[in-house]
């Protein structure tokens, strides 16, 4: 494991037990619970900001659902556009 990668976990369960100093688990429990819920929220985060560039870029359409709730779409006009960037930056990735 890279040392960047063992920090980075030390940091999240330290982080959990600091914010539920009672906690106690197993490695499975920690891995499944603690280090899992961490990233669902970190996540949550990401993806948020990122359908609101998608958004903005008009790839992607919201449409606000019931109870206040969003259920976002591809924006089937822009497709072209769309998988020209899919296209681009697979081609980024291959080459690095």
């Amino acid at each position: 494991m890279c040392q960047s990668c063992e920090t980075q976990i030390s940091e999240e369960i330290l982080s959990y037990l600091a914010q539920h100093p009672g906690a106690q688990d197993t490695i499975e429990g920690i891995v499944e619970w603690w280090l899992l819920e961490r990233r669902i929220k970190h996540q949550t985060v990401s993806v948020k900001a990122a359908l609101a560039g998608l958004i903005g870029e008009g790839l992607v359409i919201e449409r606000k659902g019931r109870g206040a709730r969003s259920v976002y779409r591809i924006n089937r006009r822009r497709m072209k556009t769309i998988m020209a960037l899919l296209e681009q930056r697979s081609g980024e990735c291959k080459q690095t």
